[in-house]
């Protein structure tokens, strides 16, 4: 007897809406640039969610974030300079503080006060300039356990972008089969679903297992919002902690930032690289994978109770879109 031939169940899941449906974008952090990228006396132009931002450094040494496009005539600042804390256009001398405000014109006309560059709340953390979808920050970036100034760190951008949303690549965090059959993770206990500490905004959790190689780790994990995700803790003898966050230089791409970091002090160097060879590996295994993949949810089975319902954050999480008058 012919067995009745089994076809695909169709996905019964809401759809989780893309960066840059309905002009919209989540609400997060976001990497724009490194440090080093930025230079003081310096501007750079930077394309980000559906346009383009410059992020320049004064003379005081503050990096900002804003949109790229003089109010005048919509000259491109990239290709001004920077003039004290100022950035200057190059079309017409138009120059710009640190809050956005038009505070010279190259004619000597009064500047108008509605001659203002939209602002993004940004910081400069782990080696990487930050910026915020939004007018405020809903949440911070995370602390590491350890003060910043004694931390050894290594900041890195990779060297392409990939095919697919920031969100999908922070999904991993709370994806345990991802972390076993990809990374090689095999937990010295059960999958720690019902231990994880959520809030609105992402999650933290716990896990002790044994890597690549069997080498020990106790890793505290974490997320908030779909830009950026963390880890700190101890892999074998090595305290270590990394950020990786997640640019957004266009809709359906992402832009991989990150930090990997050591405690300061004798051997800092050895063991930073040791933990730069591991952020290196762990990337170059999902390479392909972020790269091709066209993310649902699915047929999910009991291991991914922790995943369904970080999705089910990212389905409802706040989207804007405030600076899309200023930055296209």
């Amino acid at each position: 007897m012919d067995m009745p031939v089994r076809r695909p169940t169709p996905v019964r899941s809401k759809p989780i809406p893309a960066e840059g449906e309905d002009g919209l974008f989540r609400q997060s952090w976001y990497p724009i640039c490194l440090s080093t990228e930025v230079t003081s006396g310096q501007v750079i132009g930077v394309p980000f969610l559906d346009g383009k931002v410059v992020v320049f450094r004064g003379d005081d040494g503050i990096a900002h974030v804003t949109s790229a496009y003089c109010p005048h005539v919509g000259a491109d600042l990239s290709v001004g300079k920077v003039v004290g804390n100022h950035v200057q256009c190059a079309f017409h001398h138009w120059e710009y503080d640190g809050s956005g405000q038009c505070v010279k014109t190259g004619v000597g006309d009064p500047p108008p006060q509605s001659a203002c560059l939209f602002v993004f709340p940004s910081q400069e953390r782990f080696g990487i300039v930050w910026a915020f979808n939004g007018e405020e920050p809903l949440f911070e970036l995370p602390d590491m356990g350890v003060p910043d100034d004694e931390l050894h760190i290594w900041p890195y951008k990779y060297h392409r972008p990939f095919h697919s949303d920031p969100w999908v690549f922070a999904a991993n965090t709370p994806d345990m089969q991802h972390l076993k059959a990809v990374h090689g993770a095999k937990f010295d206990h059960d999958d720690p679903h019902d231990t994880i500490k959520w809030d609105e905004w992402g999650l933290e959790y716990n896990v002790k297992a044994h890597h690549q190689g069997g080498v020990p780790i106790d890793w505290n994990l974490g997320l908030r919002g779909t830009g950026f995700f963390w880890r700190n803790g101890t892999y074998g003898d090595i305290w270590c902690a990394a950020v990786t966050g997640f640019g957004l230089p266009s809709p359906g791409m992402h832009q991989v930032f990150g930090a990997a970091m050591v405690r300061k002090g004798p051997g800092q160097d050895e063991r930073l690289a040791r933990m730069r060879a591991i952020t290196e590996r762990t990337i170059g295994e999902d390479d392909a994978i972020l790269d091709t993949i066209h993310y649902r949810q699915g047929v999910l089975t009991a291991a991914d109770r922790t995943l369904a319902r970080y999705l089910t954050i990212v389905r409802n999480f706040p989207r804007a879109h405030p600076s899309a008058p200023y930055i296209r």
